[in-house]
């Protein structure tokens, strides 16, 4: 089956999501765990470690910048889930404004970043990555934010990993996913409408709702 962007759409729509077993690998097969991994909008949790490092300042955070350069970063690794056709219909959501990215900067270098499809008040996480300590951690705080100014009401992130769930992520069944996914789908929200936060700001708004 030829992926569209209007598959894909359709496929998140309904809680089911594609992979490929690795880089090389033509096929792309649907997903539809039984066990979900979601972020509650409210739920982001910021340890000292990291608020300390946000509080610094020392990364430039930027949305939507280098969506191709980014989603190749996560695809760089040893095992990927990420083929040529899924990076080519990614780069077709984000240019039919369904596709978004927030990356971290070291200067002019790219060293984190996450990216995602929305589709109504829904956000559906794909990867991320991180070449410096935390990076990854700063993009997923700034996502949240974002999400919650935005008035996004789920974010899915698939699975739920060790790592996520330090951050606060939890796992529901599919038909509870499910659920949740039908309300928000009959609202609207928009990834780029909200201003970046100050470092500053970003931690108060975590602050009052943790």
């Amino acid at each position: 089956m030829r992926l569209t962007p209007e598959l894909l759409l359709h496929a998140y729509s309904i809680g089911v999501f594609p992979m490929a077993e690795h880089r090389e690998d033509d096929e792309v097969f649907w997903v539809d765990p039984k066990r979900r991994g979601i972020f509650p909008i409210d739920g982001f949790h910021i340890s000292r470690s990291l608020a300390k490092t946000i509080r610094q300042g020392a990364y430039e955070i930027s949305v939507n910048r280098a969506f191709g350069d980014l989603v190749a970063a996560c695809a760089d690794r040893e095992e990927t889930w990420i083929n040529d056709e899924i990076y080519a219909r990614y780069q077709d959501l984000h240019a039919l404004g369904h596709a978004h990215s927030l990356e971290v900067w070291d200067q002019d270098r790219l060293v984190g970043g996450v990216y995602g499809v929305s589709l109504g008040a829904g956000f559906f996480g794909e990867s991320m990555f991180s070449r410096q300590r935390d990076t990854s951690k700063i993009a997923l705080a700034y996502l949240i934010d974002r999400l919650r100014q935005a008035g996004f009401q789920l974010c899915d992130t698939q699975f739920l990993t060790p790592h996520l769930a330090s951050l606060g992520a939890i796992e529901i069944s599919r038909a509870a996913y499910k659920a949740r996914l039908q309300q928000a789908l009959e609202k609207e929200a928009d990834f780029t409408a909200p201003q970046l936060p100050s470092p500053a700001l970003l931690l108060q708004r975590m602050a009052q709702t943790s």
